[in-house]
C-alpha cells in the first residue's frame, strides 16, 4: 500500500497548475512519464493513447491558435505541454499488443464497427491521459490539464491525416506554488457513491 505522502502527491494534495517556474523538463523525465503510463490498463490492450510533446517555440507557435483566450499565456509559459491523444485505428496494432487472440481486430475493424472503435479509442485514450498526469506528477512535476481549445484547429496543425485525434492538452512543469487558486470542493462519498 503506497503511504500517505505519496497518495498526497499524486492525487490529494497535487493541484491543477497555472503559473510555471522557468525549470526546463528534460526529455528522459518524459520518457520516464510515458514508461509508467504503458503499464496502465486499457480494454484489450488496446493502447490508443498517443503523445504529443510540444517543448520548442516553433511547437508553441503551431499549438498556440488554438487555444482558448483563457490558457494562452500559461501554455506558451510551461515547459512542455503534452497534447494527448487517441489512435482511431488503434485495433491495427491489436495483432501484436493483444497476441492471445489476434482475431480481436475483428471486433472494431469493419463496416457497422465504427462507434465501437471509436468510444473504445476515446475512453481508453482518456484513461492513458489520466495515467499520465498520475505518472508526472509522481515523478515530481506539476500538470495543468485543460479542455480549452480547438481539437479541430489541433487536429488539422499536429494530426492532418486524420489517424489521432487530439482528446485533452496538459501543461507539465514545476509550478509555482505560490500562486495556486484556493482549491475548490470536492463532492463528498454520499453525493458521489451508492452502496447497493
Amino acid at each position: 500500500m503506497l503511504d500517505g505522502q505519496s497518495l498526497d502527491r499524486i492525487l490529494r494534495n497535487a493541484r491543477t497548475h497555472n503559473v510555471w517556474l522557468p525549470k526546463p523538463v528534460t526529455d528522459q523525465q518524459l520518457r520516464e512519464i510515458y514508461e509508467i503510463v504503458k503499464w496502465g490498463p486499457t480494454s484489450v490492450n488496446s493502447q490508443p493513447g498517443r503523445i504529443v510533446f510540444v517543448r520548442t517555440a516553433e511547437g508553441k507557435e503551431k499549438l498556440k491558435p488554438a487555444l482558448s483566450p483563457g490558457n494562452l499565456d500559461k501554455t506558451m509559459a510551461a515547459p512542455v505541454t503534452a497534447i494527448i491523444a487517441y489512435d482511431t485505428r488503434f485495433y491495427e496494432h491489436l495483432p501484436s499488443i493483444f497476441p492471445h487472440n489476434p482475431a480481436a481486430i475483428d471486433l472494431f475493424k469493419g463496416a457497422g464497427k465504427e462507434e465501437l472503435a471509436r468510444t473504445t479509442a476515446v475512453r481508453n485514450g482518456t484513461l492513458q491521459g489520466a495515467y499520465f498526469i498520475i505518472a508526472a506528477r509522481a515523478l515530481g512535476l506539476d500538470c495543468g490539464a485543460m479542455s480549452g481549445f480547438n481539437n479541430a484547429v489541433v487536429d488539422q496543425a499536429f494530426f492532418p491525416d486524420g489517424r489521432f485525434k487530439s482528446n485533452f492538452l496538459c501543461n507539465v512543469g514545476y509550478g509555482d506554488h505560490g500562486k495556486l487558486f484556493t482549491r475548490s470542493p470536492r463532492h463528498s462519498f454520499e453525493e458521489a457513491c451508492t452502496l447497493m
